[in-house]
Formats: C-alpha cells, sequence, structure tokens
C-alpha cells in the first residue's frame, strides 16, 4: 500500500477525497490526509462553517464548500464524518450516483441504511465501506486473518469500559467537554447505543447474531476472562457477538476462534496463544482501534482495489431497536434518536423483531417524534407507539428496508 501511495505522490496524482463533518474524528482525518503520503483533501463541508476552516488548515489546497452539491464529480473516495443521519444519507447517495467510493465514519448510517447503499454502489460499480478505525472495522480486519489462518470464528468482541444506559447528555457535559465531544455523542457512547450500532454493523457483514437482545456484556478485569465468561459451546453456528465490560486493555477489541486440528495445536501452544480449558477456543485482541488514523487504509482499499474493507455482505441480519430509560406519559417528545433523553439502542435478530422500533428512525431533522401511550422503563418500543410529524427518515427507511409502509 504505501509503495502504491508514494508513487501517486511523486507523480502528483494523489487519491483526492471529500469530507463532511469535521468534529473531534472529522478533524482528525482531516489531519491524517495531510500526511498520508499519496492522498489529498479535496474539500470539506460542515454546517460549523468555522470548524470546516479549521480542518482545512491542515492543507493550503484544501476548500472549504458552503454546500456539496456537484462536489463529488471531481473527487475519488467521500467520508462521510457527521453526526447527522438524514442528511448524511443522502450525501452517500449522491456520492455513489456520481460514482464516487464511499467510506462511512457514520456508524449509524452504516446500520440502517448499509444494504441499501451497498446495492446502489454495486449498481454503478463503485464501493461502500465501513471506516478503518472504528471498533467494526478493527474486528473485520482481524476476521480476515484469523479466518485466514483457518479458524471458525465464534466470536467477535467489543472492549466497553463503562456502561449507564440511563445517561442523558445533560448529566455528561464536564464528561464531553474533557474528551472534545458532542454532549449528545458522548451519552451514545455511555448509554451502550453506538456500542450496540457498532456490532450491529459488523454482525450484518459476516451474519453474527447476539445471544440476547444488547449481547451479554459480563464484567471483567482482563480480556482473557473471555475464554471462561461465555458458553462458547452452545453458541449458534454463525457466530455471534458480544462484549467485556471494563476488561483491561480498555479500548481493545478481541476475536474468539475455533481450532480443533490436531496438527496446529501444538504449534498455537508454542506460539503462547491463550486458550480455553473448556475446548478448542483462542484468543486474539488487539488493544487498540485507532480511528482516524486508519481511515485512509479503508479509502486506499475502495479507490485502488474496489473492495469494501467490511460492508453487509449479509444483509439486515441484526438492528438496533429503542427501548424507553424511563417512565414516559403519552405526548412525551423524542428529541434525540442517539444520545437520546429518552431512549436506550440494544441490537436484536430482525427475524425476532418484526415491529420493533430501529432507533435511528427516530432521528427527525424537522419536526420531533413523540410517544402514542405511556412507556415504562426499559420496555422495547414498536412503531405502533410512537407518531412521526415529520415521516421523511421513517419512510426511506421502511422503503430501503423492504418494509411495509405504516
Amino acid at each position: 500500500m504505501i509503495e502504491v501511495l508514494n508513487k501517486r505522490e511523486s507523480e502528483g496524482a494523489p487519491i483526492r477525497v471529500g469530507l463532511v463533518g469535521a468534529g473531534a474524528m472529522g478533524m482528525g482525518i482531516a489531519y491524517q490526509l495531510s500526511i498520508t503520503p499519496g492522498m489529498q483533501l479535496a474539500w470539506v463541508f460542515d454546517l460549523n462553517k468555522e470548524a470546516a476552516q479549521k480542518a482545512a488548515e491542515f492543507d493550503a489546497e484544501t476548500q472549504v464548500l458552503e454546500h456539496v452539491e456537484g462536489a463529488f464529480d471531481d473527487i475519488d473516495a467521500f467520508v462521510e464524518s457527521s453526526n447527522s443521519i438524514q442528511s448524511a444519507l443522502m450525501y452517500c447517495e449522491t456520492a455513489l450516483r456520481a460514482r464516487t467510493h464511499v467510506v462511512l465514519m457514520n456508524a449509524e448510517v452504516d446500520l440502517a441504511f448499509g444494504p441499501y447503499l451497498k446495492g446502489l454502489a454495486d449498481e454503478h460499480g463503485v464501493c461502500m465501506t465501513s471506516d478503518g478505525g472504528d471498533q467494526h472495522g478493527v474486528l473485520a480486519k482481524m476476521i480476515e486473518e484469523i479466518s485466514l489462518w483457518g479458524f471458525e470464528i465464534v466470536q467477535a468482541g467489543n472492549i466497553k469500559g463503562f456502561l449507564n444506559r440511563y445517561a442523558t447528555a445533560e448529566e455528561l457535559l464536564e464528561e464531553a467537554r474533557v474528551r472534545n465531544l458532542n454532549p449528545i455523542q458522548c451519552c451514545a457512547y455511555t448509554d451502550g447505543s453506538k456500542l450496540n450500532i457498532e456490532m450491529a454493523v459488523l454482525a450484518n457483514g459476516y451474519g453474527y447474531v447476539p445471544v440476547i437482545a444488547g449481547m451479554e456484556g459480563p464484567k471483567a478485569k482482563s480480556v482473557q476472562e473471555a475464554l471462561e465468561l461465555f458458553d462458547c459451546e452452545n453458541y449458534p453456528e454463525s457466530g455471534v457477538v458480544d462484549y467485556l465490560l471494563g476488561a483491561e486493555p480498555g479500548g481493545g477489541v478481541y476475536v474468539i476462534g475455533k481450532c480443533d486440528n490436531a496438527f496446529q495445536q501444538p504449534y498455537l501452544k508454542y506460539y503462547k496463544l491463550a486458550f480455553s480449558q473448556k475446548g478448542d477456543y483462542y484468543l486474539f485482541y488487539r488493544p487498540y482501534h485507532l480511528c482516524h488514523l486508519e481511515t485512509p487504509q479503508a479509502i486506499y482499499k475502495a479507490v485502488e482495489h474496489q473492495e469494501a474493507l467490511l460492508e453487509p455482505w449479509k444483509g439486515r441480519v441484526t438492528e438496533v431497536y429503542a427501548y424507553a430509560k424511563g417512565d414516559f406519559p403519552v405526548g412525551t417528545v423524542i428529541e434525540e434518536a442517539i444520545g437520546s433523553e429518552q431512549v436506550y439502542g440494544l441490537i436484536g435478530k430482525v427475524c425476532e423483531n418484526k415491529n420493533s422500533l430501529p432507533q435511528v428512525v427516530l432521528e427527525c431533522e424537522g419536526e420531533k417524534p413523540m410517544l402514542k401511550r405511556d412507556v415504562k422503563k426499559d420496555e422495547l418500543l414498536s412503531y405502533d407507539d410512537v407518531e412521526w410529524p415529520d415521516r421523511t427518515l421513517l419512510d426511506k427507511y421502511l422503503l430501503t428496508a423492504n418494509q411495509p409502509s405504516l
């Protein structure tokens, strides 16, 4: 990869990238593109013009756009790194129809509209892919390598440092400030919605499922405990997604693979690979994921090889559904979908949730949705529980998910 990019750099023919979203991650991507040989940030757009201008300062040739219409014709790849859903979906559609590769550092759009966008990408002869640095992208890279070695993937796992399903953005104002995050975004991390979304994106790539709604997520002191805490013997053949809570190394990811090959096992013991006493299960883990630093890898793979690092190859196997954060009366307005004061999201199997409400469709850029009945804390919401004055995103989801209109 580096040889190809160095050649592009020396020939003055860099991979030209457009970026929407100049928040914490978008800013990192802008910087990373400025130091990656053979790549160039052609333009950046953000509703916050000051943030966009700051992102553009890393490269004197980067343009700050007032709008993105017509901007996809002169770039090779488009990175969506905003916190929006409805607008972000529109940008991705426009990019793909302009035959521009799309890299999603927007897991919400990736989950809700990934299968639809993959079909659109295939139709126009380009690539749509998840980003390389978020947990699901890093896990995908590990899974490809471990599968190549001949292991059966039993579980793909995340490591969650802290979880409070009932967190609110207001409670997290200081934490968000310290971490340079939007409080709503910080809330989505803390209440587990983001974790569930990322693992659902991975699940839809490989056909994995959660054992229970929201996954098991046992507490652990170290990642090695994964081999003993999970009942791998009774997992479905598809493999599962799950996570550890509080385990070291914080911020990493792991994979449990099975190898019952008598020839290989002495080698694996010699290599000091962690294994389970319960069976032929081995642990692989990566103690970090580097978000924006790894984005260029996904861009490179898409542009140079027209290959996705991760996409929903298996279709809509899982979804993240909305659960009430408290007791709320009829008429309660749901101000946010992800990082909400009213709901958190848990991954579930699509085949078992025909009328359950996907968390993402609560996102509205117009008038906000509201509850049509009283709900209880931790109750799974259904389509019938909510009224949408603005049905734009809901109707798009129902159409692209091939579900009947409501």
